[in-house]
């Protein structure tokens, strides 16, 4: 059987890891994958060079261009559509794999169901209400026809969108199997492996676009900047944002506020999975708008200051601190991340994403599947 697995950026390669180690080493599958976006950018790491060192690449698919505007995007995912379509003709694969709601996902699910390829999607039935990957997610969903949710929760909200109860299956979040199976890098060869000692408190920041909103990138970032700056004895680990719309303007802020304060703060277009993970042992908290803040970071009971609405509606930990992206609030909630109080719900905290290894699972389903009768789909409709 042979199973196709996209990925285009160095989040997502981290969660799909130990899938694609689980597909290699299986006798009955056949790997293939395909490598796109942010993994062949220079500007973002060229990270499909760390995929080369544990995977073979069947497909390299170049669709970024040198711009993030809301027109270059839309023509990237005219042209991804392109390259998948003529890469399924040539792979000719049984299902393709897909994980999450970014728009070369979107561009590679929509070209392999004119294929009449069955798709299996990972992370489905979860809401980002602030980014307009909310929408692609969900339209991913109704392209697919094999479902691995995170949490059940989030498996009755795909059956709400009308897929069959017995295609959905909640697994559990696929980063926390990185934190359990993956040997996590000590204090100093993670401070080595950064050239950048770490002090008495210490904050992992990763802040991308609200891309449902015109022109807060700049004016958001300037007021977490601003709060960060109020801080004592603190620093700063900064992860770049993704190839969104306005993303390269936080990139640049973030460049320049490195350079100014280097002896506190240190920037990386891409940590890897290992050093992040790694630097989640380290840090008291993770600050911005990602989703690795409410995924991975409560298995390490630290706190999360989660920003504005890009991750509105996601479940999430007793661990998670909400605030506006506003500089006061942003402060507020860094006062009480640090406070005895908080720390004392820390100890209690729990991970809402499981704590097990749902890569065996989705490759056993995947195995079980009859996959020449799951194309054509009923829609399941709920008792109202």
């Amino acid at each position: 059987m042979k199973l196709c697995v996209v990925t285009g950026t160095r989040a997502e390669y981290g969660l799909l890891y130990w899938l694609l180690k689980g597909i290699e080493r299986d006798s009955e599958l056949q790997l293939q994958l395909i490598v796109t976006g942010m993994h062949l950018s220079p500007e973002f790491g060229l990270t499909y060079k760390e995929i080369e060192k544990e995977f073979t690449i069947d497909k390299k698919i170049e669709m970024l261009l040198s711009s993030d505007t809301p027109i270059a995007i839309s023509k990237s995912m005219g042209l991804a559509q392109i390259s998948f379509a003529e890469a399924y003709e040539e792979l000719k694969p049984d299902l393709l794999i897909v994980l999450g709601d970014r728009y070369e996902i979107f561009a590679a699910a929509s070209a392999a169901m004119i294929a009449r390829i069955p798709i299996a999607h990972l992370h489905g039935g979860e809401t980002t209400e602030g980014a307009f990957d909310e929408a692609m997610r969900h339209s991913i969903t109704k392209m697919s026809h094999l479902h691995f949710t995170g949490t059940e929760e989030y498996r009755r909200r795909v059956i709400q969108l009308g897929e069959q109860p017995d295609r959905v299956f909640a697994v559990g979040g696929m980063g926390v199997e990185n934190i359990r199976r993956m040997p996590l890098l000590d204090k100093n060869e993670f401070e080595e492996s950064i050239n950048f000692n770490l002090a008495a408190r210490n904050l992992l920041v990763t802040f991308h676009p609200v891309t449902l909103e015109e022109t807060t990138a700049e004016a958001q970032f300037s007021e977490l900047l601003a709060a960060l700056d109020e801080l004592k004895d603190t620093h700063l680990i900064f992860t770049k944002a993704n190839s969104d719309t306005a993303g390269r303007v936080i990139n640049q802020m973030i460049d320049d506020y490195v350079s100014v304060n280097s002896y506190k703060a240190v920037a990386f277009t891409s940590l890897g999975q290992l050093r992040y993970l790694s630097a989640l042992q380290y840090v008291d908290a993770v600050v911005g708008n990602s989703s690795s803040g409410l995924a991975e970071a409560p298995s390490f009971r630290i706190g999360t200051i989660n920003i504005g609405d890009r991750q509105k509606g996601r479940i999430k930990a007793v661990s998670i601190i909400d605030c506006d992206p506003y500089q006061a609030s942003i402060s507020q909630a860094l006062s009480r991340l640090y406070s005895f109080e908080f720390q004392e719900i820390l100890v209690r905290a729990k991970n809402p994403y499981g704590e097990g290894c749902p890569s065996t699972q989705v490759i056993e389903t995947i195995k079980r599947a009859d996959l020449k009768r799951i194309v054509k789909k009923k829609f399941f409709d709920l008792d109202i």
